[in-house]
């Protein structure tokens, strides 16, 4: 398959110059952190992927050493302090590119980070035939005119729709449009700038993901509905120790040593689900180190971490027990494990697995030096 053929040139203005005192960050929302990231830096990566050259951003005052630890590592970046406005902030931008050879700029708010490149595409073909385009996406549902809380009309939504950014411009073109508007009230984006001085505006495809992000729900992690945790664990075995495994205590002629009973099975049941939700370990919340877990009954760790996966909006779904180990025989104790894991998880039996084998006498276990189990929990989300 033929490569693609490179975009158009073009340069980018990223206006992130405002407080976004709305989202409940513990900074200016642009360089807050969404899916790992900055929320600045997914649209800056974008664009520069695509080919923007350079790009400039607006970045609010003293804003200097949050905006390049967001954009760390990606070229062509200028910065340029904004205005008090957005319409402000975007003339000072343009401004700093009129030393350069740019014929098309796209003019981004960097509170929409889900930008593709797929966009950027329509937006500079669109360019070809006008001077300004901007993606947008139809209203879908019904529209009432209000009045102190109550309809007194209605709009028709077929001749709507909703704008977004990036927005794409011929540079000369939007550089004059701005400088016209400079008496007249500040504007709602470039487009209705462009087009007051009469420029032609086309309409593209949008994309559902360039929300932009403005309330604190915006930035609350969309969890996957089912997700998986893996947990391990060996423990020795010892004379003179009772052996638990599983919940139930066993008649054997020895146990495992441990700071807590060293329910071995349990130990890797908890740190599955632990794991499930991203929790850490059974280590973190039942630290060896603290006495008044000595000889813990492992049913209460099992508890707290079924208590983790509840608050954190989820359920169990089953889980998977596999315990290594050449003796005891673990097959008549099955039922009674999996009843009892089911009653601490508050699961039903059939949501419980608890399974044995052995490694042929190789190894630790082989010798029978020790036990080991590992397991795998699912979680629902709840609705």
């Amino acid at each position: 398959m033929a490569d693609k053929p490179p975009l158009p040139a073009f340069a980018a203005i990223i206006v992130a110059a405002g407080k976004g005192v709305r989202a409940g960050q513990p900074l200016p929302k642009q360089f807050a952190k969404w899916r790992g990231k900055p929320v600045l830096r997914h649209s800056a990566e974008m664009l520069a992927e695509a080919g923007a050259n350079p790009i400039v951003v607006a970045i609010p005052e003293n804003g200097d050493e949050l905006a390049r630890s967001a954009l760390a590592g990606i070229d062509n970046v200028r910065l340029v302090t904004g205005g008090a406005t957005r319409q402000a902030s975007v003339s000072l931008a343009l401004e700093v590119l009129k030393g350069d050879a740019v014929a098309n700029v796209l003019i981004h708010d960097a509170a929409r980070p889900g930008l593709n490149e797929l966009v950027i595409e329509r937006l500079l073909a669109a360019l070809v035939t006008h001077s300004g385009a901007v993606p947008v996406l139809p209203v879908v549902d019904s529209l009432a005119v209000d009045a102190d809380g109550m309809m007194v009309g209605s709009a028709e939504r077929e001749t709507l729709r909703r704008v977004q950014t990036p927005q794409a411009f011929h540079y000369r073109a939007i550089m004059s449009a701005h400088h016209e508007w400079s008496s007249q009230p500040n504007a709602g984006d470039d487009a209705q700038i462009l087009l007051s001085a009469g420029g032609k505006v086309a309409h593209v495809e949008g994309d559902e993901a360039l929300k932009k992000l403005t309330f604190a729900e915006d930035f609350m992690i969309d969890l996957p509905s089912v997700r998986t945790g893996m947990g391990y664990d060996v423990h020795r075995l010892v004379a003179g120790e009772e052996l638990w495994l599983g919940g139930i205590k066993i008649d054997h002629d020895k146990g495992l040593s441990g700071h807590s009973d060293a329910d071995v099975a349990l130990h890797a049941l908890v740190d599955a689900l632990l794991g499930a939700v991203g929790a850490g370990d059974i280590g973190e919340h039942f630290p060896p180190s603290e006495a008044r877990w000595k000889g813990a009954s492992s049913d209460k760790f099992v508890e707290h971490a079924a208590t983790l996966v509840a608050e954190s909006g989820y359920c169990v779904g089953n889980v998977d027990l596999t315990i290594i180990c050449e003796a005891p025989k673990i097959g008549v104790h099955r039922d009674a494990m999996r009843r009892t894991i089911a009653e601490l998880l508050g699961v039903d039996t059939a949501q419980v697995s608890v399974k044995a084998t052995t490694t042929e006498r190789l190894g630790f276990t082989g010798r029978g030096e020790g036990i080991a189990a590992q397991a795998i929990a699912t979680v629902l989300k709840e609705d």
